[in-house]
């Protein structure tokens, strides 16, 4: 989707009304257009001409890109850096921000240093288990879940504060994201689990791949009746089968 005020090459969009970010994802969801976002599953590398060369090929196919952190409790380059690298080539990012590794000062310095370096949009996960990846013996933090972290980051960019009640002289400006997993036991909890996510502060919900159209039919039927497919932007993951 082509917008009439694009800005210049290194000069963010302005806020529009009713908007709580200038990002590209926020602006094409709000404006009732199909979203279309991809992970860069970030290398393990110290080579910064790895994440350029696979972020170009999304060029001009993407509404905004993920930068995943520790996926699957899996050592790679973190999230930030990865969005340090691309915004400054003017990728739109989403920083994941996964609470299994880091504690809630930590975390929220993360939200102020994405957000300075131009990311609009974070997902707040709790994230894997450490028991699921490459260094098991790793001690989880999980000072925070999905939860709490919404409500930071949501009084961080609402009410200018830190969790401790410190102003911020600045504070990020965010369109909030959460993960959904409509396609596993128990169903019938899933789309309160939802509920409790948009109340903590979720705008958009990105899914796990989706394998199971009738279940995810059945969720989305539950979820209407709940009334929140009116209140969060849901994106359903869709994985290339090779």
């Amino acid at each position: 989707m082509i917008f009439t005020d694009e800005p210049v090459p290194g000069y963010p969009f302005p806020i529009l009304p009713g908007h709580t970010s200038p990002g590209r994802l926020e602006r094409v969801l709000r404006a009732g257009q199909f979203a279309v976002t991809s992970e860069l599953a970030p290398p393990d590398s110290a080579d910064p001409g790895a994440v350029y060369e696979r972020a170009a090929l999304f060029d001009g196919y993407v509404d905004a890109i993920n930068a995943t952190d520790g996926s699957g409790a899996h050592c790679h380059m973190g999230s930030l850096a990865v969005c340090a690298l691309l915004t400054r080539l003017g990728y739109s990012l989403i920083q994941q921000i996964s609470c299994r590794d880091k504690n809630r000062i930590a975390i929220q310095g993360d939200i102020l240093g994405g957000a300075a370096m131009g990311v609009c949009n974070i997902l707040c996960l709790s994230g894997d288990g450490v028991q699921t990846g490459d260094h098991p013996e790793a001690k989880p933090v999980f000072d925070l879940d999905c939860m709490s972290l919404l409500k930071i980051a949501r009084n961080m960019r609402d009410k200018s504060a830190f969790q401790s009640g410190r102003k911020l002289d600045s504070p990020p400006k965010l369109f909030l994201g959460a993960a959904a997993n409509p396609f596993v036991e128990p169903f019938d909890w899933r789309p309160l689990r939802l509920a409790k996510k948009i109340a903590a502060g979720a705008q958009f919900v990105q899914t796990q791949y989706c394998y199971d159209v009738p279940r995810l039919r059945s969720y989305m039927a539950q979820v209407r009746d709940l009334g929140l497919h009116e209140k969060v932007f849901i994106l359903v993951g869709v994985g290339t089968i090779a």
